[in-house]
């Protein structure tokens, strides 16, 4: 199994693409303008995608993909999300005022796009790959994700603040090899980071003490025009762990 990451970052700008990573060849977690780099190809092969929440840097790129490729295709792309998160999508994106809704696209019967109801807690099997939402505390309703290859797993905390039960829930999963962190605000913005639900470098060095298995960490999310002071807080306040910042482009086998 493969992740690859298409973007990670907290905004753009020159390099700079928002979330998104590419399981194998078929699956997308989470849909930010890093999809954009992706050939017609690539994108029209992919059949899944995994939603965290419903905020613009992770979703940027749906509504594009599902009009640039989907009559490229002979079945549904499918939009896996809670039923929060779908509710906001049909509301505010694909509402015939913002974008197409593709559900009724072509026709009812045969439409270009699919929704899929996730529950945190209950993992969706696929190809032999379970991915399973974990707990967040974000200011929508999201989800993080575990993702499974059988012999080793990826947790992808999505976009969150303090939130016990994801350690408790992360505690559990005895392959866990990598996990991937959000880090969104320097510390010197940590009330921002409480009000708006994101982790700075302190509040991370403070979550992570709640980790009882020794996975490689990456930090992702970081604002641009913060990267290096924000990487540069991490690693002064973190005990115990050594985060390294996640790279447009990395591949994580597993």
């Amino acid at each position: 199994m493969k992740l690859r990451i298409l973007g990670c970052s907290g905004g753009i700008g020159g390099n700079l693409r928002t979330t998104s990573m590419l399981l194998d060849h078929d699956v997308l977690i989470d849909a930010g303008t890093g999809v954009g780099d992706l050939s017609l190809a690539e994108m029209c092969v992919i059949d899944h995608v995994f939603v965290t929440h419903s905020h613009l840097d992770h979703i940027a790129s749906l509504p594009l993909l599902v009009d640039s490729v989907g009559f490229m295709r002979d079945q549904p792309l499918v939009i896996h999300a809670t039923d929060e998160t779908i509710a906001i999508l049909k509301q505010h994106v694909f509402n015939w005022e913002i974008w197409p809704d593709f559900t009724e696209i072509p026709t009812l019967h045969q439409p270009l796009l699919r929704f899929e109801r996730i529950v945190c807690g209950k993992t969706v099997e696929i190809g032999g790959r379970q991915i399973t939402p974990l707990p967040a505390n974000h200011v929508v309703p999201a989800v993080g994700f575990q993702i499974d290859s059988g012999k080793a797993s990826l947790v992808f905390s999505g976009d969150t603040t303090t939130c016990d039960a994801l350690w408790e829930t992360v505690n559990r999963i005895r392959n866990l090899e990598y996990l991937i962190v959000e880090t969104a605000f320097s510390n010197a913005e940590k009330e921002l980071a409480v009000v708006s639900k994101h982790l700075c470098p302190s509040l991370l060095a403070d979550e992570l003490l709640k980790l009882k298995l020794h996975p490689e960490i990456y930090v992702t999310h970081l604002k641009p025009g913060e990267i290096e002071l924000t990487m540069q807080e991490v690693s002064e306040c973190v005990r115990g762990f050594v985060p390294r910042m996640l790279q447009n482009g990395q591949v994580f086998e597993f």
